[in-house]
């Protein structure tokens, strides 16, 4: 097992190219060529981290927040990031991230916290755009469903819970073969007329290579006519937060104890309690009050999330009831949701969960 492995599979549960402009995903310390000799899951990558995974006999650690988050212009052990770099380095341990795009997926850090909330219905918050594709492309009929076929499992024609979704339409093709050519059908120098179906399907953005690599290893043509497109729709499986229904209607009081109880927390900041039930429930691990209005809009009782400033409470409009619950204590799930995916596709691979608590924030009781 390569540590390259082990990221082409985190990669496609939460493709890079979904990480926000701001963030810093990925391999950021050692080699895909490396052998893996295990994997610690965390929330973050210290030197304490580090340190745990190389006294377990682990060169690979996988945290969902990145350590290196801007540029370093020197390395030498002043900060916390240097240390953890320094370590790394050091032992031979890599370190890969898998941050905002892990957020951004409807099985990710939100649907761990919906998990333990016990939510039902849940769906994206606030769905991305821009991030689908269509393929057009012009098959003769003979060879339809082969080409056809190719592109759905190659990821493409997937529309919500459907799968194998496309579109055909029957035309004439014309063509006409110049010197040199050997053509499927038809004659070089003479334009020929060849009965061809239209297949239209959708794709993530980040599968546009091997989707157009599957067609054109099955279209017949020498030189197979297709189109892509970029779709402006909303992608209701991508996007920021989560929204949900509680299996039956709460007080404010009993959702707070909810939460308290399933994120074990010793505090909640909270916006005062409105007057009536909780059903519908807003949530986005992490710092997520950008989503206040959202969620507002989306028709929420509560919103829960972290990092929540003074002013950004007003936002609530007395209409919802926000809950701080704290950053590390929002996503502190995602370890355990790293951990069963990797558990999960490498059975008898040490898959360990660390021990270190990094929260850096203390409550006096």
């Amino acid at each position: 097992m390569q540590i390259g492995d082990i990221v082409r599979f985190l990669e496609s549960l939460a493709p890079p190219s979904l990480q926000e402009g701001y963030d810093n995903a990925g391999l950021l310390t050692g080699s895909p060529a490396w052998e893996c000799t295990g994997i610690l899951v965390s929330l973050d990558a210290t030197e304490e981290v580090i340190l745990e995974a190389k006294e377990k006999g682990l060169n690979m650690v996988v945290a969902h927040h990145p350590i290196v988050f801007s540029g370093l212009k020197k390395i030498n052990g002043k900060t916390y990031v240097e240390r953890a770099v320094i370590a790394s380095i050091k032992y031979d341990i890599s370190i890969y991230a898998i941050h905002t795009n892990l957020d951004n997926v409807i099985a990710g850090v939100n649907a761990k916290m919906a998990e333990r909330l016990g939510l039902v219905n849940c769906k994206i918050l606030q769905p991305k755009t821009a991030l689908l594709r269509k393929l057009f492309s012009f098959v003769p009929v003979s060879h339809a469903e082969i080409v056809r076929t190719a592109i759905f499992e190659a990821g493409g024609g997937h529309i919500g819970d459907y799968s194998e979704c496309s579109f055909n339409a029957p035309g004439k093709g014309t063509f006409k073969g110049g010197e040199g050519t050997t053509p499927f059908v038809g004659e070089p120098g003479r334009r020929h007329e060849e009965e061809e179906l239209k297949i239209e399907a959708i794709f993530p953005a980040w599968l546009e290579r091997n989707i157009v690599a599957a067609m054109l290893k099955h279209h017949p043509y020498e030189e197979p006519a297709y189109d892509i497109v970029q779709l402006s729709n909303e992608w209701n499986a991508v996007g920021s937060g989560l929204i949900g229904d509680l299996p039956a209607s709460m007080t404010p009081t009993d959702f707070l104890q909810l939460l308290k109880d399933q994120f074990q927390l010793s505090v909640i900041r909270h916006t005062v309690p409105p007057a009536h039930a909780i059903h519908k429930v807003a949530l986005c691990g992490g710092a997520g009050s950008f989503l206040t209005k959202t969620a507002l809009a989306a028709g929420a009782q509560a919103f829960v999330t972290g990092d929540v400033k003074y002013h950004e409470f007003f936002d609530a409009e007395s209409r919802l009831l926000l809950a701080d619950i704290g950053h590390w204590e929002s996503e502190q799930f995602t370890i355990d949701l790293l951990a069963d995916h990797l558990s999960g596709k490498f059975p008898t691979f040490a898959v360990l969960k660390t021990a270190v608590k990094t929260n850096p924030v203390e409550y006096f009781r």
